[in-house]
């Protein structure tokens, strides 16, 4: 690995320098300075293991090298190739903290599902991924906030929009947006038959103020009554809110809460999230197509994974992996497919650095 320690130490250096100053615990640029130290910490740490390991290898080599001890030459060859898995895994760790992170990665994000094709069993399906991603956010000890809701008559939902706040939750839930389908027979089905339907899903990482600047000037507020299923009156006073963006057409609504003032600043969150989107996805144009087909956008045109319950199998079409156990995956087991999502990831990227001129 093509890797200057040298640097490395000195930028940890540096690093350390800055630390030395108590003032710099307070200012805005410590959290990612202090994870930036980390890992490269990490990464020192790793190489150091490295190194160990390759001398371990030449070791057990030169006993399998040695036509005399052959008794030992079983062994020496079992150690051999558990010292190259163990390398293979380090290497792989080394590769995910070299490789360029999406500055994004860290943000907080706000999910939006909306049923698709499929009529009623769309709309129950988008309710089942919702709690999918509730429970996952509990599993893993994080903030789930509903800030827009649709509800289906029959249940489920038409569009629920809601933000997850912790630490790294784009990076991970990123691999989620894109055309989920269902393949099931739904409990109104008398003839048996299989129905296939689809929710789309949008996820995108919540900006903050200072990451899209709106000009008040670009927007148009109206209010209004908010009202339920079948158009009856919630409140009494004009507290929903619709708001949209002039320049791009953007157009956000909210009536979730009693105060007018909330709505509005939950409207102008998802707006300024969908803005933040949409230069995201100029950046990815740059992206290799097969890097971007795993960073969707929730495209109605992206399938990206099919849930069969005759079969009960689910399978993500772009990296071809399948797994059973539609019952503990919708509720919130979905770690080791974002896992497969963003190992696939990493090797895009590294091959494409290997093949890039330099």
């Amino acid at each position: 690995m093509d890797i200057d320690l040298d640097k490395i130490q000195q930028e940890i250096s540096e690093i350390e320098a800055k630390f030395k100053d108590s003032s710099f615990f307070s200012t805005k640029e410590y959290p990612s300075l202090a994870k930036k130290h980390m890992e490269l910490m990490e990464l020192m740490e790793l190489m150091s293991k490295i190194k160990e390991i390759k001398k371990g290898i030449a070791s057990s080599q030169k006993i399998l090298d040695d036509p005399v001890n052959t008794e030992l030459h079983l062994l020496a060859s079992q150690e051999i190739d558990s010292l190259n898995q163990e390398l293979e895994n380090i290497k792989q760790k080394v590769r995910e903290l070299t490789i360029p992170t999406d500055p994004n990665d860290n943000k907080n994000v706000i999910c939006e599902i909306r049923a698709a094709a499929g009529g009623d069993e769309s709309s129950i399906f988008a309710g089942e991924l919702f709690k999918m991603y509730s429970k996952w956010a509990e599993n893993n000890y994080l903030k789930e906030e509903v800030l827009s809701e649709n509800e289906n008559e029959v249940g489920g939902f038409k569009e629920i929009i809601f933000s997850i706040k912790g630490s790294g939750v784009y990076g991970k839930l990123k691999y989620e947006a894109g055309v989920h389908r269902v393949q099931r027979i739904p409990s109104t089905e008398s003839q048996g038959r299989i129905h296939t339907s689809t929710v789309t899903v949008v996820i995108l990482p919540e900006a903050e103020e200072e990451d899209i600047e709106i000009d008040p000037k670009d927007l148009k507020i109206d209010v209004y009554r908010s009202s339920g299923h079948g158009g009856q009156s919630v409140n009494t006073t004009d507290s929903a809110v619709r708001i949209t963006h002039l320049p791009t057409g953007i157009v956000v609504s909210n009536q979730d809460e009693k105060s007018q003032i909330k709505n509005k600043a939950k409207a102008l969150s998802i707006l300024r999230s969908r803005l933040l989107a949409i230069q995201i996805a100029k950046n990815q144009q740059q992206m290799s197509s097969k890097r971007r087909s795993l960073i969707g956008t929730g495209d109605r045109s992206e399938k990206i994974r099919t849930y069969n319950f005759p079969q009960d199998r689910i399978t993500d079409h772009r990296i071809n992996y399948s797994r059973s156990n539609i019952t503990q995956f919708l509720n919130g087991d979905i770690d080791g497919m974002i896992n497969k999502l963003h190992e696939a990831d990493i090797n895009l990227i590294v091959n494409e650095k290997k093949h890039t001129p330099k």
